[in-house]
Parts: C-alpha cells; sequence; structure tokens
C-alpha cells in the first residue's frame, strides 16, 4: 500500500516542463504587479506634483521635493517595463504569449521615457545651472514638460485600468499568495521612494539659492 500511496503522489506530480512553464508565467505575473504597483505610486505623486504648479514660485520647495522623490520610482517603471519588452522581443515564450501593447503604445513607449527623463533632468539642472543657461534650460523643461503632459495623459488613460488590476494584487491576502515575492515587490517599489525622500532632503536647499538668483 506504500508503494501505491507513493506511485500516486508521484504520477501527481506535474511533469517538470509544466512547472518551468508555470515559473515563466508566474515571472510575467510578477512583472506585471511590480510595474502596477509602481504606476499607482508614481499617479499618486504625479498629482502632487500638479498641484504645485498651479502655483509653483510659491510651493516651489515642495515641487522640488516631489520631483526628486519621482526619480526612483520613475527609473524602476522604466526597468520594470523596460525588462517586459527586452523578453517579449528576444523571444521568451510566457511574454510572447503575453503580447505587447497595442501598437500605438508601442510608438507612444519611448516618447514617454525620453520625455520624462527631459523634464526631471532639466528641472534638476535648474537647480544648479549658471545664469548663462537658465533661461534656455527653462525653456526645455516647460517645453518638454507641455509635450510629456500630452503623451502622459494618453498613456495613463490607455493603462489606469490595468494599474487599477495588478497593482492591489500584492495586498490582497487572497492573490498575493498565487505569486511568490510581493514581500519583495512591495518592499523595491517602497525603498524607491524612500531613496527619493533622501535624494530630496540632498537637494532641498538649493531652493533659496535658486530663488535668490
Amino acid at each position: 500500500m506504500a508503494t501505491t500511496g507513493t506511485t500516486r503522489r508521484h504520477s501527481a506530480r506535474p511533469p517538470a516542463g509544466d512547472r518551468a512553464t508555470r515559473r515563466a508565467l508566474d515571472g510575467v505575473e510578477a512583472n506585471g504587479r511590480l510595474t502596477g504597483t509602481t504606476a499607482a505610486v508614481l499617479l499618486v505623486l504625479l498629482a502632487v506634483e500638479g498641484v504645485t504648479i498651479l502655483s509653483v514660485r510659491s510651493l516651489l520647495t515642495a515641487h522640488v521635493v516631489i520631483g526628486m522623490i519621482l526619480v526612483p520610482p520613475v527609473f524602476l517603471k522604466i526597468c520594470s517595463t523596460g525588462y517586459r519588452f527586452f523578453r517579449y522581443y528576444t523571444g521568451a515564450p510566457a511574454y510572447r504569449r503575453k503580447g505587447p501593447p497595442a501598437p500605438m503604445l508601442r510608438l507612444l513607449g519611448p516618447l514617454v521615457v525620453v520625455l520624462t527623463v527631459a523634464v526631471l533632468a532639466s528641472g534638476i539642472g535648474l537647480l544648479y545651472s549658471p545664469a548663462g543657461i537658465r533661461s534656455p534650460l527653462f525653456a526645455v523643461h516647460q517645453a518638454s514638460f507641455v509635450l510629456w503632459f500630452g503623451v502622459m495623459a494618453i498613456h495613463v488613460l490607455a493603462h489606469v485600468k490595468e494599474t487599477a488590476q495588478l497593482a492591489p494584487r500584492d495586498v490582497y491576502w487572497r492573490t498575493r499568495r498565487q505569486v511568490t515575492g510581493a514581500s519583495l515587490r512591495q518592499w523595491t517599489v517602497a525603498a524607491s521612494v524612500g531613496v527619493g525622500v533622501l535624494l530630496a532632503a540632498a537637494v532641498v536647499s538649493e531652493v533659496g539659492a535658486f530663488l535668490a538668483r
């Protein structure tokens, strides 16, 4: 009887190929959850940053602080989405099965990345720029923001439903157990915000000097 029970237990195990496929699919889901959680955090931070733009001179300190906090989560989001596209275009079966975004969103993706980097880099550069290049750099900051706002609006509207579905999955107990690494993903996002806070603390003293200049 023991031999029969052992045989049954072994026969109930999925084949090695099925386990590998399951791990690959879990990797796709884990990547999606990390991207969704990061996107949700970015939406909140961007909403707060948008409020500071309404009166940017009086709220310049808050504008700079939120802008610096944004930097590491933006980098994390670029890495997670970039990894997905890398795996897709290198032919990973699980990522090929998930498929790419719509063609328009694939075209907008690189533009979103370039404009986001341009907005953040030009804003940080303004804090340290000499008087001679401050005006053209400010023009770059404004122009890149206007373009960024347009493409980001499309990007957000296209992904808001997916983000709302993915972001809570590592929070709810029932769904967080379905894919391993929920705590690691949550701590990774939290750490990116924490690094952003440290960056903000390092540069906030430049705001006064910038206003004085």
